[in-house]
């Protein structure tokens, strides 16, 4: 009925905009807030109470670049609509059900039961969405599909999805984990951080904020992390622009590779996210160096207006190996979904 988009994380003034923007709009009988980590407590996506509230306070930590700065507007929520419901709609739910050689990190026990460390998962909301819009596409039932989903944007990740349930994906603990992504590195040799600390006096500090603000596209070339812009600069013969679309979209074949490894077949390759729906030269350049999974280049290229009003577009020569599809990113629509079944609307 009305939509409101900022490109900046919220800040001190969210809780202003939040109440102007009410002041337009006809009451909400629900809210619906997507939070990115869920916790080791927290399996499903709920109602939100001081219990709960508490609980998502203590795993801030574990996605800093989420779910901190999402606790305000949850808190800015609630007072202005305390007799709404709020629900909390996690990105961690869809891949609650790992199996255990998925979710496990080759650490001590004790690391594992008293320190809850594992692997999480992330982009959910995102791949749930995805995931039945791809069904449908393909006409297909969900719980006989086996699917490798991507989805790039300013985080990036992929998922192995087998019968409908996610069955590996490539971020962990938190979402730095995994493909290289727009300000974030991805996976790293946990030993160079170490040397890191140990040769070069880097602190924590230095190492969270590098790690998550100043690597990835943006520390490869030096200029941005949008790879809109590094497309163009390559053109113009910027080889550290060059560069870093190709170690992107190296991490990203590896990524689809190795969760196709977690399948017995590959049904379809699904692109979602911002960089998923729009840049179809790093989509051509991830599937035509794929043909080892039977994917191939040459892919089609939606007008993106086209693409947004349908939502979804196979972009595979038919005929020519596995369906490719770009499907619309709907994460608002996905937490619209799952606002209404935790209610019971």
């Amino acid at each position: 009925m009305a939509d409101r988009d900022a490109s900046e994380p919220p800040g001190p003034a969210a809780a202003a905009e939040l109440r102007n923007f009410l002041s337009e709009v006809p009451a909400p009988v629900a809210v619906g807030h997507r939070i990115v980590h869920s916790g080791p407590h927290l399996t499903g996506h709920t109602l939100i109470d001081a219990r709960v509230r508490a609980l998502l306070a203590d795993v801030a930590d574990l996605a800093p670049l989420h779910v901190t700065p999402a606790l305000p507007v949850v808190d800015a929520a609630r007072e202005l609509l305390p007799d709404v419901p709020h629900v909390a709609c996690f990105d961690t739910v869809f891949h609650k059900d790992l199996p255990a050689q998925a979710r496990t990190y080759a650490v001590p026990e004790r690391w594992r039961a008293e320190y809850g460390l594992r692997r999480y998962g992330f982009h959910g909301l995102s791949y749930s969405w995805a995931l039945q819009r791809s069904a449908q596409a393909l006409r297909r039932p969900v719980d006989n599909l086996q699917v490798v989903l991507v989805h790039m944007g300013g985080g990036c990740s992929a998922c192995a999805v087998r019968n409908g349930r996610s069955v590996d994906t490539t971020m962990g603990l938190t979402p730095l984990e995994g493909l290289v992504m727009s300000r974030r590195s991805g996976s790293l040799d946990p030993g160079a951080l170490l040397w890191l600390q140990r040769r070069h006096g880097l602190s924590t500090d230095e190492l969270d904020d590098t790690l998550h603000r100043h690597s990835g596209l943006l520390g490869l070339s030096g200029t941005s992390g949008d790879t809109r812009d590094l497309v163009r600069a390559r053109a113009e013969g910027d080889a550290a622009a060059a560069l870093a679309l190709a170690t992107f979209t190296l991490s990203c074949r590896r990524g689809i590779a190795s969760m196709a490894a977690s399948l017995d077949r590959l049904d379809a390759l699904v692109f979602t996210g911002e960089i998923g729906e729009d840049q179809p030269e790093v989509r051509e350049e991830i599937c035509s160096a794929l043909t080892v999974l039977g994917v191939r280049g040459g892919l089609l290229v939606p007008e993106l207006k086209d693409l947004m009003r349908e939502g979804l577009r196979r972009i595979d020569q038919a005929g020519r190996g596995v369906p490719v599809l770009v499907v619309a990113t709907g994460e608002t629509q996905q937490i619209a979904a799952e606002t209404r079944r935790v209610l019971g609307m």
